[in-house]
């Protein structure tokens, strides 16, 4: 808000900071794809938002699959200068 030079009260934020935690979005159909019909995000295999735990993906990649990611990661964001962060 800062850099738009702008001013909100505080109960304008904390509704905005409640609305954006992750257990309000995860409930929320308009965040979760929940309203996407299932022919096109089956949530029954997955849903789009799982536990919003930080580093959580590497109880699902195989070592051959975070390598992949690692590597397609390098070849696309070659030109960004953006460190990726799998843990914090």
């Amino acid at each position: 808000m800062r850099y738009l030079d702008l001013s909100l009260s505080d109960d304008i934020i904390d509704k905005i900071v409640e609305l954006t935690s992750f257990n309000v979005m995860k409930n929320n159909p308009m965040a979760n794809y929940s309203s996407v019909p299932q022919i096109i995000f089956d949530h029954s295999i997955s849903p789009f938002m799982r536990k919003g735990e930080v580093g959580d993906w590497i109880n699902y990649f195989t070592p051959v699959q975070s390598q992949m990611f690692d590597e397609d990661y390098t070849r696309k964001m070659a030109d960004v200068n953006i460190p990726l962060r799998t843990r914090i």
